[in-house]
C-alpha cells in the first residue's frame, strides 16, 4: 500500500514540475496582450477594442478553466477507480 502511494506521489509530483518547466513562457504573452489592447485604445475605433477586449477576456476564461476541468477528470477518475477498487476486494472476501 505505502509503495503503491509513492508511486502516486512521484508520478503527481514528476508531472507537476514537467508543468511547471514547459508553463514559464506562457507569462511572456502578457507584455503582447496588453500592447495589443493598449494599441487598440489608443486608436480610438470602439468596435475594433471591443473585439479585442472579448477576445481577451475569452482566452482568460479558457485559461481559467482548463486547469479546474483537468483537476476535475482526474479526480473524478481516481474516485471511480478507488471504488471499483473496494468493490472487487467486497466481492472477492
Amino acid at each position: 500500500m505505502k509503495k503503491l502511494l509513492l508511486k502516486h506521489i512521484l508520478t503527481i509530483a514528476l508531472v507537476a514540475g514537467l508543468i511547471i518547466s514547459f508553463s514559464a513562457p506562457a507569462y511572456s504573452q502578457c507584455a503582447m496582450c496588453r500592447a495589443t489592447v493598449e494599441s487598440n485604445v489608443g486608436t480610438g475605433s470602439s468596435s475594433d477594442s471591443n473585439e479585442v477586449g472579448s477576445g481577451l477576456n475569452t482566452g482568460i476564461l479558457y485559461l481559467m478553466a482548463i486547469p479546474y476541468i483537468l483537476v476535475g477528470t482526474i479526480g473524478f477518475m481516481w474516485y471511480r477507480s478507488h471504488k471499483m477498487q473496494k468493490r472487487n476486494a467486497a466481492q472477492k472476501m
